[in-house]
């Protein structure tokens, strides 16, 4: 007899074939001429089949078990023989295939996985209209991005050397080919954002997503834009505060996937800027706007541009590891401040890479924040001296603003 824990197998096994049974009856499926051969009660005597053969095969009985599982499989293979000559469609066959894998499990004892299993399905099945509306929306350079960064994370990443190699042991090969892929990935999900949300939100939401790749980039295009604006400005100016708004929270993830100690130590200084750049963008969000002027983005994942920032942060490193050796901390708070005039991700990952080497973070957190004074003076800059009219005037003064609180926090703490 089964114990009082089998016994609970096998009712997750039933669940699992209820719930898939139930979604393949209500979406019709199961009646009607183009029917397929399983409904409700089909899929749950299903599950209580591969329930029944892994408590089985538990037991010691695996030729029973093997037998019982052949025959529920064999009999769904013929049902789609059956059903494929008036439609090919085999989703019910896949999905009873499903239930008695989920039921083997749940019969074993996994009813944890097989569970997540059947949520998993079920989900699918129900989001089947979603599903493939948004398939419908992909279009080539999306479905080709999606391959290239499968290919760059899954076959590339685990065939490079861990390393350390090279003067300091600076060069780390697979490391570099997950900021490759790190990216790309920040760049991808910035792309699929913007197609989502759409062009109609203005320049304030295409602002703020494209600092996802990078907000130094963005305030250049926005000042030049602005010159020929006109009362665009002041949404250019929001989207602009937004793309620096997400600088902040970016540096801290990236900082988190390296060294989740510079995070601890760098995250109360960006606290009061970030604030101060949200709210002028969400300020701005509500302010009357015209289309979207940004062009649409044909390069999803960036590729090139991500190996030169994978390439700079190379030498970046070796030059940090240089100075810090030869200078200590001050060389360290000089390098952050020039490689901060040039580009924020490339630093962020050397002084995560410093603080897992064994530099105190707190040391490591300042030399970050010098580094986003000076990357937001350059900034206000270009505001100035490429911007117009009242695009000028409020992306400078916000990120003056937000240089000071940041200043204020490298001289007090």
């Amino acid at each position: 007899m089964p114990t009082g824990a089998e016994l609970w197998n096998l009712c997750v096994a039933a669940l699992g074939g209820l719930a898939v049974g139930i979604e393949r009856q209500w979406s019709g499926h199961a009646a009607g001429p183009r029917a397929h051969f399983a409904g409700v009660r089909t899929f749950t005597l299903l599950g209580i089949v591969a329930g029944l053969s892994g408590w089985l095969w538990q037991s010691g009985l695996q030729g029973p078990a093997t037998i019982l599982l052949a025959g529920a499989g064999a009999l769904v293979i013929v049902a789609y023989i059956s059903a494929s000559r008036r439609d090919i469609d085999g989703t019910t066959e896949m999905a009873a295939f499903v239930v008695l894998a989920a039921g083997l499990l749940a019969g074993t004892g996994a009813t944890r996985v097989a569970s997540g299993i059947i949520a998993l399905t079920t989900l699918l099945l129900v989001e089947k209209k979603q599903l493939h509306k948004w398939v419908s929306k992909l279009d080539r350079d999306e479905v080709r991005a999606a391959a290239r960064f499968a290919v760059m994370a899954a076959v590339i990443l685990p065939l490079l050397p861990v390393g350390p190699f090279g003067p300091y042991d600076t060069i780390r090969p697979r490391m570099l080919w997950a900021l490759v892929i790190f990216f790309s990935g920040l760049s991808f999900v910035g792309y699929v954002a913007r197609r989502v949300i759409g062009p109609s939100r203005g320049n304030v939401m295409a602002g703020t997503l494209g600092g996802i790749v990078s907000s130094t980039s963005v305030t250049l295009t926005f000042a030049r834009l602005s010159r020929t604006a006109g009362a665009a400005g002041l949404s250019l100016a929001a989207g602009t505060m937004g793309a620096n708004a997400v600088l902040f929270p970016r540096v801290l993830i990236a900082s988190a996937v390296i060294a989740p100690t510079l995070t601890r130590a760098l995250w109360p200084a960006f606290v009061v800027p970030a604030l101060i750049a949200a709210t002028l963008a969400v300020r701005g969000f509500f302010l009357p706007t015209d289309a979207d002027r940004v062009p649409r983005d044909r390069n999803p994942l960036h590729f090139v541009a991500a190996l030169q920032m994978a390439a700079l942060f190379q030498v970046v490193l070796f030059v940090v590891a240089f100075l810090h050796a030869r200078f200590g901390q001050s060389g360290l708070y000089w390098s952050a401040a020039v490689l901060g005039l040039v580009d924020m991700d490339a630093l962020t990952i050397s002084m995560a890479q410093l603080t897992t080497a064994g530099t105190d973070p707190n040391a490591t957190a300042h030399a970050v924040a010098i580094g986003v004074v000076a990357n937001t003076a350059v900034k206000m800059s270009m505001a100035l001296v490429i911007g117009r009219g009242t695009f000028r005037w409020h992306v400078a003064a916000g990120l003056a603003v937000i240089g000071l609180a940041l200043g204020a926090w490298v001289v007090w703490y």
